[in-house]
């Protein structure tokens, strides 16, 4: 039956598809978990190294003016003046970059894990499309993004527009301060109003987390006939499967017909049961090599009539022996006797006793 064009996605989505979307890098993500990594590190940073960093700082700036002021400054030595200026920067800025990194990876890895993917790097041509484009711009997702980034920015402003407003007071009173105190003062008031900026984003990160996973989850999901759909891929058709199964049957029944002309006795019930048993001094019991009820049964009667092979009729042996003894398997120890008496009498038959 066709899928109704309308069809209502209202089933979870299936492993095969979660992991299909891991795979093409389409995971819960919460933009907003990184930047509080990133920030809540970088605060940690100016907070324990801040005044080695200020230290080196000033250091650099003091050997960059006395370079310019007591020597001549030609090509060589202004590359000299430039490299050495590059080195002390990457060296002054090395822990920051360095934990920035490791938050920004962390941040990320925290909400899916460790994944490595070149889906979302791949060009696409849908994205080249302007129509495409603008629906993305007006989408749901776009003004739900928006709204989000216009009410952080109104509660960041107010957190920051509080401590500010706490610190107002001590403002004039630094006009007697030296410089170095006002720089101290300046750097205390910016950490604390990074820390608390960084509290509010905490509650704020988690909460967009809590909505990612929400519209993941609302995103992948399937409609009843995907679900079938799905499941007969991963399952097979039915159809193809029972035609596999039936010339798996084919085989397994040719196979054993072939052992027929082998047998040493063709024991019946009489026509509807037919059990094929082989013996000879090289093996430790008798063997079925084949059995058959109905048509199967007829096959190997036919079969044995064919080939010569004596079929006896022993009802309560044939019932018997079709229940529990499988092919391929030897006459259990119970019923050597009952199938000992008829290979004696098959022996005699052929004059071998």
């Amino acid at each position: 039956m066709a899928e109704k064009p309308d069809q209502e996605k209202t089933e979870s989505a299936t492993p095969k598809k979660r992991e299909d979307a891991r795979k093409k890098g389409n995971v819960p993500q919460s933009r907003e978990i990184p930047s509080v990594f990133v920030l809540l590190s970088s605060l940690s940073v100016f907070y324990f190294a801040g005044g080695w960093m200020f230290g080196q700082l000033g250091e650099i700036m003091r050997a960059v003016f006395n370079q310019i002021t007591y020597s001549h400054l030609g090509v060589a030595s202004t590359h000299t003046l430039f490299w050495q200026l590059f080195l002390k920067v990457v060296l002054l800025l090395s822990p920051l970059l360095l934990v920035v990194a490791v938050a920004g990876i962390a941040g990320n890895v925290s909400q899916f894990g460790f994944m490595l993917t070149g889906e979302k790097l791949r060009p696409k041509l849908d994205k080249l499309n302007p129509i495409a484009g603008l629906k993305r711009l007006f989408s749901m997702r776009s003004l739900i993004e928006m709204f989000k980034s216009v009410f952080k920015v109104i509660i960041i402003g107010s957190v920051a527009y509080a401590v500010m407003r706490r610190e107002l007071d001590q403002i004039p009173a630094m006009i007697e301060l030296s410089t170095a105190s006002v720089l101290t003062f300046i750097g205390s008031v910016s950490l604390k109003m990074g820390y608390y900026t960084c509290l509010v984003l905490i509650i704020l990160a988690a909460l967009d987390y809590l909505f990612q996973r929400w519209q993941h989850e609302r995103d992948l999901r399937m409609t009843k006939q995907e679900v079938k759909d799905e499941h007969k891929q991963s399952e097979g058709d039915p159809m193809v499967r029972s035609r596999i199964r039936s010339a798996q049957r084919e085989m397994a029944m040719r196979r054993m017909m072939d052992q027929v002309p082998g047998a040493t006795v063709v024991i019946t019930n009489p026509t509807h049961l037919a059990i094929a048993i082989k013996f000879d001094r090289s093996m430790p019991a008798p063997m079925v090599v084949a059995k058959g009820a109905g048509h199967v049964a007829a096959r190997i009667r036919e079969i044995a009539a064919r080939h010569q092979i004596p079929v006896i009729e022993e009802k309560p042996l044939a019932r018997t022996l079709f229940k529990s003894v499988e092919i391929g398997h030897y006459v259990p120890v119970d019923l050597y006797k009952a199938v000992a008496e008829i290979l004696a009498y098959v022996y005699r038959l052929k004059g071998l006793v």
